[in-house]
């Protein structure tokens, strides 16, 4: 699958400073995407004609430090809520009504960002968790990765990451294009980003309750094979939240590549109600 290089009719822009891809307008509403940790807007790539078409304008961004947004050295400017201030002043500067998503570690960004007071019509958390990382492989792979970035570079990781990938039957039939793209993305990261990213899934604290409190419209969706937070986990954050809950069939972290056009039927759904 070549996902991330699905065709779009969206334009590529920077949006204070930060790199996005963006559809045309004119739209009822404006959908913010953030993606997760060692993603990009084009993880979005699947979705962005769907949005349009059911009448959101797309605006899917790289985060500073991610890919095309450059971002400061200070690793401290990673965390969510760092993050999330960035991104609430992105979402306070797009033509509203807002519907702000979140993806894995961007979840988290955009519930920050919800909290830092970004003006938005609903929150969509997607495969996120409702704070730091369980235990797991996910975050076994972070806490091995930090020291030979801080020794031996980004060169030395994605050495390490593809010999890694190559164990994955997955790996042996994707096309030679997206490997491409994402040793590309990958070499173009932030390493201040990376630590600083890691270092926020690996410590983020419950912020449910606060979320539930601010009555911002929520939803969760979660793949239904999820082995970041688990299915469970989120169901039980959605119930805290009084909010929806919904599992994508065919799909495990990334439901916005592993089966799109079931992701849009649902936040399409979700979005319209709140917009109502």
């Amino acid at each position: 699958m070549t996902a991330q290089l699905t065709p779009h009719g969206a334009e590529k822009v920077r949006l204070r400073g930060l790199a996005a891809l963006r559809t045309p307008a004119p739209a009822k509403a404006t959908a913010v995407l953030v993606p997760g940790y060692t993603g990009s807007k084009e993880d979005f790539a699947p979705l962005l004609d769907g949005l349009a078409d059911g009448g959101f304008r797309a605006v899917a961004i790289d985060l500073p430090g991610q890919f095309e947004s450059p971002g400061p050295p200070d690793e401290e400017a990673y965390l969510p809520s760092a993050l999330g201030s960035v991104v609430a002043g992105l979402v306070e500067e797009v033509e509203g009504p807002v519907v702000l998503l979140g993806h894995s570690f961007g979840g988290l960004v955009a519930r920050a960002a919800v909290l830092a007071g970004a003006p938005v019509a609903g929150l969509t958390l997607l495969d996120s968790g409702p704070g730091e990382l369980p235990a797991g492989a996910r975050r076994d792979a972070l806490g091995a990765g930090e020291p030979v970035l801080r020794q031996s570079g980004l060169d030395e990781v994605y050495r390490v990451r593809e010999q890694v990938s190559a164990r994955s039957p997955l790996w042996a039939t994707m096309p030679a294009d997206l490997k491409d793209f994402l040793r590309l993305r990958f070499l173009a990261s932030s390493p201040a980003g990376l630590l600083g990213m890691a270092r926020g899934l690996r410590t983020e604290p419950d912020r449910v309750d606060e979320l539930a409190a601010t009555g911002v419209p929520t939803l969760v969706v979660a793949g239904e094979l999820d082995d970041a937070w688990s299915v469970p986990s989120q169901r039980e954050m959605a119930a805290r939240l009084g909010a929806p809950f919904e599992v994508i069939p065919g799909a495990a972290h990334s439901p916005n590549t592993e089966n799109p056009a079931a992701l849009l039927r649902v936040l399409l759904a979700a979005w319209r109600e709140w917009l109502a």
